[in-house]
C-alpha cells in the first residue's frame, strides 16, 4: 500500500476509535494488524517490545479505573485496547516503509512542502546521533570530575548547542546539493499511487465505519 495512504488510514482510524467507547472494533483492528505484521515477517524481538511495552500502562489503567475510579472494567479494557491499537498500527507504518520512502511519498503524493518533509527526515536521522552525543558529553564531563545526570540542565544545554550547530551544517549541505523550496523539484524515485491504494483506503474506512456503528460493544 502507498505509504501516505496507509498513514492516512492509520491516523483516521486512531482518531475515530479515540472518540468511540467500543471494545470489539479495537480488538478486530488489533487482530488484522497482527496478521498484517506476521505477513511482513516482523522480527521476534520487535514482537516482544510491541506486545510487552503496553503491559505496565495497561495494568495502571485497569487498577486506576477498575478499583479506584469509576469501577467500569469494560471502559478500562477499551482504553487498554486503544494502547495496543496505537502501537500496532504505528509499527505497521514504521516497520513496513523506510523513513525516506515515507518522506518521498508525503512530498509527492500529499504535496507536503519539501522543507517540512526533509526537515522531519533530518530530525529522525539525527536521533541516534543525538543519543550518541549526549553520551559523549557525559563521558567528557566525567573525565573532568563532573557527573552529569539525565536531569542536569548543563547536559541538555550543551546538547542544544550541538544541535544548533548541526542544523547550520544541514542547511549548508542542503544548499550545496541544490535544494531550493521555491523552484519545482524533480524526483529520482517516484512513488506511484495505484488504483488498489485508493480501494484499500476507501474500503478500510468503510469497514471501520461499519464496525463502529454496528458492533454492539
Amino acid at each position: 500500500m502507498n505509504p501516505s495512504y496507509q498513514l492516512l488510514l492509520i491516523l483516521i482510524s486512531a482518531l475515530e476509535i479515540t472518540f468511540t467507547k467500543k471494545l470489539l472494533p479495537n480488538l478486530i483492528i488489533i487482530i488484522i494488524t497482527i496478521l498484517y505484521l506476521m505477513y511482513k515477517n516482523l522480527p521476534a524481538r520487535t514482537w516482544w517490545w510491541i506486545l510487552a511495552a503496553p503491559i505496565i500502562p495497561g495494568l495502571a489503567i485497569l487498577v486506576t479505573i477498575g478499583w479506584f475510579g469509576s469501577h467500569n472494567i469494560m471502559y478500562a479494557w477499551i482504553l487498554v485496547s486503544r494502547i495496543y491499537v496505537y502501537i500496532l498500527t504505528g509499527t505497521a507504518i514504521v516497520k513496513t516503509h523506510s523513513t525516506l520512502t515515507l518522506t518521498r511519498s508525503l512530498e509527492q503524493n500529499l504535496h507536503l512542502p519539501p522543507k517540512y518533509a526533509y526537515g522531519v527526515l533530518a530530525a529522525l536521522n539525527l536521533i541516534s546521533k543525538t543519543i550518541e552525543n549526549v553520551q559523549k558529553i557525559k563521558q567528557a564531563a566525567a573525565m573532568r570530575g563532573v557527573i552529569l545526570n539525565y536531569w542536569s540542565p548543563q547536559l541538555y544545554f550543551k546538547a542544544i548547542l550541538t544541535a544548533i550547530h548541526w542544523s547550520d551544517e544541514l542547511a549548508q549541505a542542503m544548499e550545496s546539493h541544490g535544494f531550493n523550496e521555491v523552484q519545482s523539484r524533480t524526483v529520482s524515485h517516484a512513488i506511484a499511487v495505484k488504483t488498489s491504494d485508493w480501494w484499500l483506503l476507501i474500503g478500510g474506512l468503510i469497514i471501520l465505519q461499519l464496525l463502529l456503528i454496528f458492533c454492539p460493544v
